[in-house]
């Protein structure tokens, strides 16, 4: 396969605080990984790194074939690479059609027949947006905010997906329908990276793991090795360094 994303020696640091310390790793097209790991692990920033939100003190970035420096996140979108952020960034007064719509901004050349084909997928993955469509984002619950969220970036028909914590703040069923709309994605060959805290269900969907923590990565292995492995689940809970000198 062709790799879409390649990373080398990813650090970054806020002041004398290192917050990513010689992140590498590589993504095949059509391949799904996962970053999982406790709170303050640097999951977060690291996509922000990816997004050109955060720069890096040191190392490179290659997407589709192409180092990227400087790039605003806006270029990186046009680029073809998107992020769910774990907030959301809803617009309330905005309806969801209305949301859809703003993710395919960067394809103005669309036709209208293009653009309503575009929006009956998202309709088609996540049902509840079609039932939802002209209702404010504001009113929604947590589970179709972040439904919207991710037909907003899908709109934008990227190679790269990026979900930060998709099931932060959602109830058990929600957080089930989230999942397999992003499993259905994978199974079309959406390329993806997904920070999640809750790795049994990180691990469901993604093709390779990585375990963070203080912002190294500590492990990594295909998702059935980590599963299965039960010194994942203390990496998850945040205990110790016990990984620093083993490895899977």
């Amino acid at each position: 396969m062709t790799k879409l994303l390649e990373v080398s020696g990813l650090a970054v640091a806020y002041g004398n605080a290192v917050a990513l310390e010689s992140i590498s790793f590589d993504i095949d097209r059509g391949e799904f990984i996962t970053f999982i790991g406790p709170n303050g692990a640097g999951k977060t920033t690291l996509l922000n790194c990816l997004m050109g939100v955060l720069s890096p003190k040191a190392g490179t970035i290659a997407f589709d074939g192409r180092r990227l420096g400087t790039e605003p996140p806006e270029a990186r979108v046009a680029g073809g690479m998107v992020l769910v952020p774990e907030r959301r960034e809803l617009f309330p007064a905005l309806s969801v059609e209305d949301h859809l719509r703003l993710g395919a901004f960067l394809k103005r050349r669309r036709t209208r027949e293009q653009t309503a084909a575009a929006l009956d997928r998202i309709y088609t993955l996540l049902p509840k947006l079609a039932e939802r469509r002209r209702q404010l984002a504001g009113t929604l619950s947590g589970g179709e905010q972040q439904m919207v969220a991710v037909g907003r970036a899908l709109m934008s028909e990227p190679q790269l997906l990026m979900l930060d914590e998709p099931s932060t703040g959602l109830a058990p069923r929600i957080t089930e329908e989230i999942f397999e709309a992003i499993d259905r994605l994978r199974a079309d060959g959406m390329t993806g990276i997904l920070v999640e805290q809750n790795a049994n269900l990180a691990l469901s969907v993604a093709s390779r793991g990585y375990v963070m923590e203080v912002g190294g990565v500590v492990a990594s292995g295909t998702a059935a090795d980590l599963r299965n492995d039960p010194r994942v689940m203390a990496a998850y809970l945040g205990v110790g360094d016990r990984y620093r000198d083993t490895a899977i």
